[in-house]
């Protein structure tokens, strides 16, 4: 804790002393996997597999993730810093153990909030799409990141309000990020109950990652899977899934993984006729599609 607090309050970020074990981990498995580059009798991806353009579009996301996210952070802390001095009705002080508590288990619900979000609302899925558009599920795809992280310096905004020092902010959410990075594993089956009741694991986590019926829009969690059991969103891991994203994207181009569905939502703007739809394709749920001009007009006759 000692260096960390010698770091002005940008630079405290654990992810940039995670880094080398993130390698390390991902370096084990990589070369731990016997089915490299390998399809099973399914025509899909063997568990625990690499690809090796999936995995360096991975890590090539990520690392320009770290610069992007910089920035926010840096945007964000201008105003954090303004409602924590001037609008917050206490400061928290970061020597009590309460103070850490609020700032972790806030991060936490709150990324709750935003991950569901982002997998209901399209304009935000535009930003958290890129995450889930690989077909191999290991260690690389932790690294694949969003570039966008808007939505989450917006959703954190009660914090600061509530008196979390803003540095404490970020240094919770790294630490839910470093968490999240061991999940993201096939080579991990099942823990003792009590875990997987209360923490999110890579059972839960395959799940969310799950492109299969059964499994979408579900286990929400950060560091807790307590969140999903609460409000409805939980489903535990039955078969093994299949990873991607429903609509393939099919590039290793990273930019285009990033703002293809910025386009999408373009072009379907460009072409509705009315506000309603052009609305709906904007803040509806990623698939949404106006209804049939004839049911439209029943409705319309019956209201």
């Amino acid at each position: 804790m000692e260096l960390l607090e010698l770091l002005p309050p940008p630079m405290r970020e654990p992810v940039l002393f995670a880094i080398p074990f993130f390698l390390l981990l991902l370096l084990i498995e990589w070369t731990a996997a016997r089915k490299l580059e390998h399809l099973t009798e399914e025509d899909r991806p063997g568990a625990g597999s690499y690809l090796a353009r999936d995995a360096w579009t991975s890590l090539s996301m990520g690392l320009v993730s770290i610069v992007t996210m910089s920035v926010w952070k840096f945007l964000a802390l201008l105003g954090y810093a303004a409602l924590y001095t001037y609008v917050a009705p206490w400061q928290l002080s970061a020597t009590q153990w309460y103070t850490w508590v609020i700032a972790l288990v806030g991060v936490d619900l709150l990324f709750y909030v935003y991950h569901r979000m982002a997998h209901r609302v399209r304009v935000v899925w535009a930003t958290h799409q890129a995450h889930h558009s690989s077909e191999y599920y290991n260690f690389a795809t932790a690294l694949r990141q969003k570039w966008n992280n808007s939505g989450e310096i917006l959703m954190w905004l009660p914090l600061p309000l509530l008196g979390v020092p803003p540095w404490m902010v970020f240094f919770a959410f790294s630490i839910s990020l470093i968490y999240q990075f061991w999940i993201h594993t096939e080579h991990i089956g099942k823990l003792w109950r009590p875990i997987e009741f209360v923490f999110n694991t890579p059972s839960h986590h395959r799940v969310h990652h799950g492109m299969d019926a059964e499994y979408l829009d579900k286990n929400y969690g950060g560091i807790l899977i307590i969140w999903d059991r609460l409000f409805g969103t939980f489903q535990p891991e039955v078969f093994r899934p299949r990873y991607g994203l429903t609509k393939q994207v099919d590039t290793f181009n990273i930019w285009k993984l990033q703002t293809h569905e910025y386009a999408a939502i373009g072009r379907d703007v460009r072409a509705a006729r009315r506000l309603r739809d052009r609305l709906g394709y904007v803040f509806g749920p990623p698939g949404w599609q106006p209804a049939p001009v004839a049911t439209r007009a029943t409705s319309d006759a019956t209201s």
